[in-house]
């Protein structure tokens, strides 16, 4: 099965903001974990992830602390905050709402 090519408008957001909840990670962990979670199906290119990580970190909805890594080496590691908790309910609710629209219109055409 092909890769698709792009991710919905906002979902890797959400994705990152999910990801992130579980616990303090580096953005190459982030993506790891989103392509393990999805079976190899979503993999999220450094252009895309990095630039998507500083926008939350300004939107108050994750924040970044310097750690080292199991290897040892210095990384950035990405914590959601009380706001991104609040966020990741709403965009859960919206992801809900449309994925569930999406069905309905595939289920009657």
């Amino acid at each position: 099965m092909g890769k698709p090519a792009g991710l919905i408008q906002g979902t890797l957001d959400l994705l990152i903001l999910k990801t992130v909840s579980a616990g303090p990670v580096h953005g190459w962990a982030i993506a790891k974990r989103i392509q393990q979670m999805s079976d190899d199906i979503l993999q999220v290119q450094q252009g895309s992830l990095y630039p998507a990580l500083h926008r939350l970190e300004q939107q108050g909805w994750i924040e970044s602390a310097e750690k080292a890594t199991e290897s040892g080496r210095i990384a950035k590691f990405y914590s959601l905050t009380r706001a991104g908790k609040k966020q990741m309910a709403v965009e859960v609710g919206q992801w809900d709402r449309l994925s569930g629209a999406i069905g309905l219109v595939l289920k009657r055409a």
